[in-house]
């Protein structure tokens, strides 16, 4: 099933590719009826400081005195909004209101001409224009690079790769080890040919095909949990509210580049090139040993999209000296877990305060050496009620 499903989409023509950017365009038109029902994104005000293809770079209102850059990095399919959904979860404004200079990344459709760019556009050349803007504009030289999912690839690229820019890495639910046994996408790239010819069937690959690929993989995460979501949140408005706020998120996605799709699936997911620190970034080869700085990660323990196999092993054989796990244990009302640590709750409520504990703990600051240990900071949610267990080595 996987063989022919995965292979069909991508060879069937000029005819089959129209059609699914039609259904591209069907579903963006239903993303515009919710927001005319009323779950459009309620975005923080912001300014462009850098545009080029592909990418716009946000800034935000500083808060009083200004303080730390952060740069947050969203997957490179859906629109960047996720990180700014409404006041009450947003993650831009959290960071405001700890003292941030907060900058985001908002990836952007590459012309329709204008698909060979990869993993190394992305993680290093639009990454380094961000950071080169936000030196200009505030006068830092380093910054807090902060990705969720796919775009917490992209900020380990760029942590690995200008160590000397990087205050710390932050990555949420991102999958940096392939391992066959755990990855749900290992059945589907194990059952095509080299990725190259569906990227040349499209040129610029459809989100709908990754969306289908996706339920494919994982049925439970991307259909069946969403539905038991909505039911579960009926009876809370607030819930409710935000469950139909991803749901429009979703129908927002964007095809990728032919060349990103191609190195995503054979370098990342056939390879696994990152955790076996033979990922070729520019000419230059890196790996888990290539990031020094400051790493927290956040780890979902009952995913499968994202499951603790593909974040623990490279989070252990990073450099850094000083390294943090936090476990997120779900939220109502959030539609997709995975996208719970940006919107949830109980995230708002427990996982981002840890998280700017954890970056403004003196251990943090003096970067003294524990020896490289992990220490997971697990964030239980039960009923309704967050309590934080305290910090443990490992």
């Amino acid at each position: 099933m996987y063989a022919s499903n995965w292979n069909n989409l991508g060879a069937f023509g000029d005819l089959g590719t129209q059609a699914l950017k039609q259904m591209d365009r069907s579903r963006q038109a239903r993303g515009k009826m919710l927001d005319r029902a009323g779950y459009g994104p309620q975005q923080t005000p912001s300014t462009v400081i850098l545009e080029q293809p592909g990418l716009k770079l946000h800034r935000y209102q500083d808060a009083p005195g200004g303080g730390p850059a952060v740069l947050l990095v969203p997957a490179p399919i859906k629109r960047a909004y996720i990180w700014d959904l409404a006041p009450d979860i947003s993650v831009v404004q959290r960071w405001s209101e700890r003292g941030y200079r907060v900058y985001l990344a908002e990836w952007l459709p590459m012309p329709d001409g204008d698909g060979d760019v990869g993993l190394d556009d992305y993680g290093d050349r639009m990454l380094s224009a961000c950071q080169q803007a936000i030196m200009e504009d505030s006068g830092q030289e380093q910054l807090t690079i902060v990705g969720h999912s796919l775009g917490g690839i992209l900020a380990a690229i760029y942590s690995c790769t200008h160590p000397e820019r990087v205050a710390a890495t932050v990555l949420l639910e991102s999958p940096l080890h392939f391992e066959q046994a755990s990855c749900c996408f290992s059945p589907l790239v194990n059952a095509t040919p080299h990725a190259r010819g569906i990227a040349d069937a499209f040129r610029h690959v459809p989100g709908v095909y990754l969306n289908m690929m996706s339920a494919m993989a994982e049925p439970q995460a991307f259909q069946w949990e969403r539905i038991a979501d909505r039911w579960l949140s009926l009876l809370d408005p607030k819930a409710l509210s935000t469950h139909m706020r991803v749901e429009r998120w979703t129908h927002d996605e964007f095809p990728l580049p032919g060349r990103l799709f191609t190195d995503i699936v054979e370098s990342l997911y056939r390879n696994d090139d990152f955790m076996q620190g033979r990922l070729d970034i520019g000419g230059r080869t890196i790996g888990p040993r290539d990031l020094r700085a400051p790493l927290l990660c956040v780890v979902d323990f009952r995913s499968k999209v994202i499951p603790p196999e593909a974040v623990l092993p490279f989070h252990d054989a990073a450099s850094s000296e000083r390294k943090h796990v936090l476990e997120y244990q779900g939220d109502v009302g959030v539609n997709l877990q995975h996208v719970g640590v940006l919107v949830g709750r109980s995230a708002h409520a427990a996982i981002w305060p840890a998280i700017f504990e954890w970056l403004g703990s003196p251990a943090l600051a003096n970067a003294s050496n524990d020896g490289g240990k992990r220490a997971l900071l697990p964030v239980a949610v039960s009923a309704g009620t967050v309590t934080k267990a305290s910090p443990a080595a490992d």
